[in-house]
């Protein structure tokens, strides 16, 4: 009896033995987990350091382009903005007028010292009236030519003090410096149609073309 409850212990201990060992062999070994789990971790990748070089290089290229271009959109919007502008405005006609101002003072002196030249002093009359002063005949036809000569230039300010009258009265109806070529359907010659450019208005005040209007005209 005895000997048969040993050999039921001995069976006993050895079926666990074979268990302990099964259970085991079922569970992953340590080597095993750690794999596992470094491989969890590289699942979320990192980016390569050529992406990241690539991706600033194009972000620096976008960065140059917009502020190459972004002079380029002032000046065309600068552009489409002065073609829109069909008159000038108060402040600039204001600037103009004062030029015209200064025009019709110096023409106005000229003038005067013109018509003194043909006038004589003491009685009033025309100096021509009376050719018995010049002692010589070509003394004579000498005072001739200059009294020809002053009253072309009496002439020649007289029509000018008319246009810049015109032009003060362009300025007054707001109408001043636009091309009268262009003033109902502009011809686009010039960059700044229908108005006559800044710079010419300030050269030649009493205009009423652009410079390319006028060489149409000839």
């Amino acid at each position: 009896m005895a000997k048969t409850i040993k050999k039921a212990k001995k069976s006993v201990k050895k079926a666990a033995v074979k268990s302990k060992k099964a259970v085991k062999k079922t569970i992953a070994p340590k080597k095993v987990i750690k794999a596992v789990k470094s491989k969890k971790k590289n699942d979320v990748k990192k980016p390569a350091k050529k992406t990241i070089k690539h991706n600033v290089k194009a972000l620096k290229k976008s960065v140059k382009t917009v502020k190459q271009t972004k002079p380029k959109i002032k000046k065309t919007l600068k552009k489409s903005a002065h073609k829109n502008k069909s008159r000038y405005t108060v402040r600039e006609l204001l600037h103009f007028k004062n030029i015209l101002l200064d025009e019709k003072k110096t023409i106005l002196e000229s003038a005067r010292a013109n018509m003194m030249s043909l006038v004589d002093k003491e009685s009033g009359d025309y100096v021509g009236d009376d050719l018995s002063y010049a002692s010589h005949m070509a003394e004579q036809g000498t005072d001739e030519m200059e009294r020809e000569k002053n009253y072309m230039f009496v002439q020649r300010d007289e029509k000018y003090l008319g246009y810049i009258e015109e032009a003060l009265t362009r300025i007054d109806n707001g109408t001043y410096g636009i091309c009268i070529d262009c003033i109902d359907i502009p011809k686009n010659l010039c960059k700044t149609c229908p108005l006559i450019p800044r710079e010419r208005l300030e050269i030649v005040p009493i205009t009423q073309h652009c410079i390319e209007c006028k060489n149409i005209r000839g």
